[in-house]
């Protein structure tokens, strides 16, 4: 089946960039080997390809963030010299990055002319005038905040929508869009989608990169895969299927995608009744089973890590009863969650998961390095013994143990988080958006950790925004809306179940 619903949809307008025989190499790796990729005005052109293809090497080449070591590019059929950011700008290319780059503290109006402000002289800024401005442009675009509101206060998806007429205020013909549904709601991918539909009426070129497949077909005209730093192929949207570019970015038919055994659930491990945590936590009950896969459902802000927050002891709890194989439960703080036999990957690897600048060995033992301390000396050997043996079973992807995390990919840095905390060996391991921006072979591995884990007598709580992945999943799945259990699938699990109760007050 084609994964794309607009069969009538056309591709239309000229080249209006060409990126030819482009090659960069690091110490020890060839990340990107003479690749091609071209995009058309009023076009959605998906880059797709698993963490490491070399997809973020070549938007950086095309931001001028790295230099090529060899290759051209080619805007609107004239070779142009990418030197830095601001030469990118220059050129009318604009990326919005997964992590978005809204100062908080900043007006809206500041964050839109950032760089760009407007003057009253060499040396007032005109705020009034700026600040008219962007009223107007948030007005083209139906949003109604005050150009003075602080970005911080704005919605993660708002906060996109301001880094998206910044981009086009100022002239951006190409925008890059890196993982741009990663952190917001289903309603808010709509609104996104959109205005990505609005943006081509006007011939602006979009590059969208995005893991999630099921978007592919919404709102792309062509995509190109890479894999290894290699070109594989450029495909039309309405005639590919998901399996032929699964097959493209791995090498391989991926048959196993979702690895799920028959149920291996026993009693009940974990029950938790009436909690609260004063705010985003309210009246939470629930239970979890041993050897049990629990997965929570819930738009953004249905409390469903605010509920885990509390139940690890990063919150505070108000009230409610916690109940650990029948015995109540005290968790103060994260310490004596893990001392109880819980772990916890959280929903943003990057600023609560991983210390970037540490390497593998560092990461992968944090958690039980009082284990390798006798008096003033540290057993190394038992802590390499560790780390290689949790890396090894994540199938962790790197040089060696003492590889800085932030060198690794996407996929391999959320990897290590979850090899640290099955280094803890807990009874009760709760995964956050275990799979949010990695790729479909990582994810494959993940989803296969997952099931031998419960086979093993884990019991673990998935919470994902992706509803196949539930579904698939998921022993029992409970659903969450505005921080209350709207409701508990035991069986039968479909999409419109799930988001009936998602939406549904209480």
């Amino acid at each position: 089946m084609a994964i794309h619903d607009t069969e009538n949809r056309q591709i239309k307008g000229k080249l209006v960039l060409e990126m030819k025989n482009i090659c960069k190499s690091f110490p020890g790796v060839k990340a990107l080997d003479n690749i091609n990729f071209d995009v058309r005005s009023g076009e959605v052109h998906a880059l797709l390809g698993e963490n490491g293809a070399g997809k973020s090497t070549l938007i950086k080449i095309l931001g001028g963030i790295y230099p090529a070591d060899s290759g051209s590019i080619f805007i609107e059929g004239k070779e142009v010299h990418i030197a830095d950011a601001h030469s990118a700008f220059l050129h009318g290319v604009s990326i919005i990055h997964q992590e978005l780059m809204i100062l908080p503290e900043l007006t809206i109006a500041e964050n839109i002319f950032l760089g760009k402000q407007i003057m009253k002289n060499r040396f007032f800024i005109d705020s009034r005038t700026m600040n008219k401005e962007t009223e107007k442009m948030l007005g083209d675009f139906d949003l109604h905040f005050s150009p003075t509101m602080k970005a911080k206060k704005l919605s993660i998806a708002n906060q996109q929508m301001i880094e998206i007429i910044r981009a086009i205020s100022f002239g951006a013909r190409i925008i890059v869009m890196d993982e741009p549904t990663s952190s917001i709601s289903e309603k808010e991918v709509a609104v996104l989608f959109e205005t990505i539909r609005t943006l081509v009426s006007k011939n602006i070129a979009i590059i969208y990169i995005s893991h999630r497949m099921n978007e592919l077909g919404k709102i792309t005209d062509r995509i190109t895969v890479l894999r290894d730093g290699q070109y594989i192929g450029t495909v039309d949207t309405k005639d590919t299927t998901n399996t032929e570019l699964i097959s493209m970015m791995v090498g391989r038919k991926l048959t196993n995608y979702y690895t799920k055994d028959a149920s291996h659930a026993g009693d009940v491990i974990l029950k938790v009744s009436h909690l609260s945590d004063g705010e985003l936590v309210r009246d939470v009950t629930f239970d979890l089973r041993r050897g049990e896969v629990l997965g929570f459902a819930g738009l953004i802000g249905a409390g469903r890590s605010e509920t885990m927050k509390c139940l690890f002891g990063l919150t505070e709890k108000r009230s409610g009863e916690i109940e650990l194989e029948g015995k109540p439960l005290y968790i103060r703080n994260v310490k004596d969650a893990v001392k109880f036999g819980f772990g916890l990957v959280p929903e943003n690897r990057k600023t609560e998961g991983i210390f970037p600048v540490k390497d593998i060995l560092f990461n992968t033992t944090i958690e039980v390095l009082d284990s390798f301390i006798h008096g003033i000396f540290v057993d190394a050997e038992k802590e390499t013994e560790t780390a290689e043996k949790y890396s090894t079973k994540m199938k962790v992807k790197a040089t060696s143990l003492k590889q800085a995390v932030n060198k690794l990919s996407g996929g391999n840095q959320q990897k290590v988080v979850i090899a640290r905390w099955l280094a803890v060996n807990p009874k009760i391991l709760i995964l956050d958006e275990p799979t949010r921006g990695i790729d479909v072979n990582a994810k494959a591995e993940i989803y296969f950790i997952i099931n031998e884990l419960v086979k093993n007598g884990m019991s673990i709580i998935l919470i994902s925004s992706e509803l196949p992945e539930l579904i698939n999943m998921s022993d029992r799945i409970v659903v969450m809306s505005n921080g209350f259990v709207t409701g508990i699938l035991d069986t039968d699990f479909t999409q419109e179940k799930i988001m009936k109760l998602a939406v549904q007050d209480m």
